[in-house]
């Protein structure tokens, strides 16, 4: 399974602003954090799941999000191919990284936040790898 974007959108009228993503099926998660970075020079790189899948929504600023398909979990590869995606807080996408990716989160704006969601509990499994932040070349 490839990572995609799961398009939301924004309902303007008189009362306000109304952000949806109706085709977001949230049947699969089980808890959810929010992540705000102390700076925009602050990237959260390279860490991911094997099995574990990742739902990233900007609900505050915007996010450069690139991701890596993990090829081997001991010793990946150095020159793995990145795939990038932007986020913004603007409508209510979300961008859904299955297992077996990694994932570098920059926010682009000040005081930007981004919702993490999981489909595993907190300790249920020991599914995390973490690499250097200048470990891949390209």
């Amino acid at each position: 399974m490839k990572p995609c974007l799961i398009s939301g959108n924004c309902h303007k009228d008189p009362r306000g602003l109304l952000f949806y993503n109706n085709d977001f099926d949230l049947t699969n998660i089980k808890r959810m954090y929010v992540i705000e970075n102390s700076s925009k020079n602050v990237i959260r790189a390279w860490q991911g799941h094997a099995i574990e899948q990742r739902w990233f929504s900007a609900t505050q600023g915007s996010f450069k999000i690139q991701l890596i398909a993990v090829d081997n979990w001991d010793t990946p590869s150095l020159t793995l191919s990145k795939i990038e995606f932007t986020l913004h807080s603007e409508t209510l996408d979300i961008l859904h990284i299955p297992a077996g990716y990694i994932s570098s989160i920059q926010a682009l704006e000040e005081r930007s936040k981004l919702v993490v969601m999981a489909d595993y509990y907190l300790g249920e499994l020991n599914d995390e790898f973490r690499y250097p932040t200048d470990y891949f070349i390209k």
